[in-house]
């Protein structure tokens, strides 16, 4: 009886430590991402009356401001697009979004990079991007938000 014991504490033992590795390696692979491949979280960054998105304030009048090496782009998803249509930056400068929503939630995907962005009513999202490669980026809404869903996209072409 002792030697089945101890074969199967042994067992256990042994997946035991198995899942603890897994479990570590997970949280290390996961930390070296976003640390390493420019990883980032888009947060609200603050809240706005969804009413009045198209009538007052900063997001009113979407629009590319380029401020020193830098671009910032107030943007609107709304069914069934986005404003502004074009966003136009140059290569290897930093780009950061806000965008928020006059309606209902949409989606912001940047095709061929990481940026997914849930876009709420009442709520400005913030992303920022470098682009290092000149061309154009397909942006999609990935949150289904009714009949014309699927041509709502957009485009930010990079220029040299």
């Amino acid at each position: 009886m002792d030697d089945n014991h101890n074969t199967i504490e042994r067992y256990e033992r042994g997946w035991l430590t198995f899942g603890l590795v897994m479990v570590v390696v997970f949280i290390l692979l996961v930390g070296y991402t976003l640390v390493n491949q420019g990883g980032t979280v888009p947060i609200g960054v603050s809240r706005i009356d969804a009413t009045k998105v198209r009538t007052q304030g900063e997001f009113a009048n979407p629009r590319v401001e380029q401020v020193g090496n830098e671009y910032v782009v107030h943007m609107q998803a709304f069914a069934f697009g986005y404003l502004p249509s074009e966003v136009r930056v140059k290569k290897g400068t930093k780009v950061t979004f806000y965008i928020t929503s006059p309606d209902v939630v949409h989606g912001f995907n940047v095709q061929n990079t990481n940026i997914n962005v849930e876009v709420i009513p009442g709520e400005v999202a913030q992303v920022s991007t470098v682009f290092n490669r000149a061309g154009q980026y397909q942006v999609l809404c990935n949150e289904y938000c009714g009949i014309g869903h699927a041509n709502m996209i957009s485009k930010i072409v990079v220029e040299e």
